[in-house]
C-alpha cells in the first residue's frame, strides 16, 4: 500500500503531454531519490494501446559484451506479477545475438528491477493485457549498438510496443572516480547540470553518432549510455524509412547539489519519444 500510494502521488503531480509515448528514458535509483522524476516519463504511457513493454537496462555487475535475456517467466512486484513474453524472447533468441543471464545476475541487477513497480502502476488499468521483454544491455561497441538498434527497430515501429530505457545521468564525485568541472558554469552542481543537458539535447536530436562523440569527449558517467545508444540507432533505422519521431526530456533532477570536491551526486532525467 505504501509503494502504491507513493507511485500514485508522484504520477498525480505530472502532466501527460507526450502521450502516447513509444519509448521513455527514466532513472533507476531508489524511489526516494528519483521517484518523482520517473513519474514524468511514466505519465506519458498509454495503457490502452500498450501490449508489450521492452525494458532495456544496463549491466552494473557482470561484464557483458552483448545483450542478455532473463531465464524466468514472471517478475513479481509488490503490486502484481509481470509476465515475460516468451514468444518475443523466442524470436530474439533465434537471432543468436543474445545470451541468458543467470538468476543471480537477474536478482542482483537493479536497472530493470526499479522499472517494474512503475510499469505495473502505469499499466494497472490493463494489467492482464500486456507482457514485458526485459533485456540486459552489455558494454556494446558502436557497431553492436547499431546491430541491436536495427534488430529492435521493427519492434519500435509497432504502436502497441513501448520501450523503457533505464538510465541515470552523471555520477559525480570521488566515489564514482569522475569529477569533471567547468568553472565557467559556477557551482559544481551547475557544471554537472550543464554537462547533462548538453547530452540530453544531443539525445533529443536523435543522432547516435553525436551522442557517441559527446561521450568520448566528456566521458559523462551516464550508466545507461548503451541502452540509449541502442534506442537512438533503432530510431535512426525507422527515420530512414520515413517515420517521423521526436524525443523530449520532461524533467531533470539531482540527488543532491555538489558544492565541493568531497560531495557526490547522481543525476536523473525523464523523457519520452513520440511518433
Amino acid at each position: 500500500p505504501q509503494l502504491n500510494a507513493q507511485l500514485e502521488g508522484w504520477l498525480s503531480q505530472v502532466q501527460s503531454t507526450k502521450r502516447p509515448a513509444r519509448a521513455i528514458i527514466a532513472p533507476h535509483a531508489g524511489y526516494t531519490y528519483c521517484g518523482s522524476c520517473a513519474a514524468h516519463a511514466y505519465k506519458q504511457v498509454d495503457p490502452s494501446i500498450t501490449r508489450r513493454i521492452f525494458i532495456l537496462g544496463p549491466s552494473h555487475h557482470v561484464p557483458l559484451s552483448r545483450c542478455a535475456l532473463s531465464s524466468v517467466d514472471i517478475y513479481r512486484t509488490p503490486l502484481y506479477d509481470l509476465r515475460i513474453d516468451q514468444k518475443i524472447y523466442g524470436e530474439l533468441w533465434k537471432t543468436g545475438m543474445f545470451e541468458r543471464m543467470s538468476l543471480q545476475t537477474d536478482e542482483d541487477e537493479h536497472s530493470i528491477e526499479m522499472h517494474l513497480p512503475y510499469t505495473a502502476k502505469a499499466m494497472e488499468s490493463h494489467k492482464d493485457e500486456f507482457t514485458i521483454i526485459p533485456v540486459l544491455v552489455g558494454a556494446l561497441s558502436e557497431s553492436k549498438e547499431q546491430e541491436f538498434g536495427k534488430l529492435f527497430s521493427k519492434y519500435l515501429a509497432d504502436p502497441s510496443n513501448l520501450f523503457v530505457v533505464s538510465s541515470d545521468f552523471c555520477h559525480w564525485g570521488q566515489r564514482f572516480r569522475y569529477s569533471y568541472y567547468d568553472e565557467s558554469q559556477g557551482e559544481i552542481y551547475r557544471s554537472i547540470e550543464h554537462l547533462d543537458k548538453m547530452g540530453m539535447s544531443i539525445i533529443e536530436q536523435l543522432d547516435p553518432v553525436s551522442f557517441s562523440n559527446y561521450l568520448k569527449k566528456y566521458h559523462n558517467t551516464i550508466c545507461g549510455r548503451h541502452p540509449i545508444g541502442v534506442l537512438l540507432n533503432a530510431i535512426t533505422e525507422l527515420q530512414k524509412n520515413g517515420m517521423n519521431m521526436s524525443f523530449s526530456f520532461l524533467n531533470y533532477a539531482q540527488s543532491s547539489q555538489c558544492r565541493n570536491w568531497q560531495d557526490s551526486s547522481v543525476s536523473y532525467a525523464a523523457g519520452a519519444l513520440t511518433v
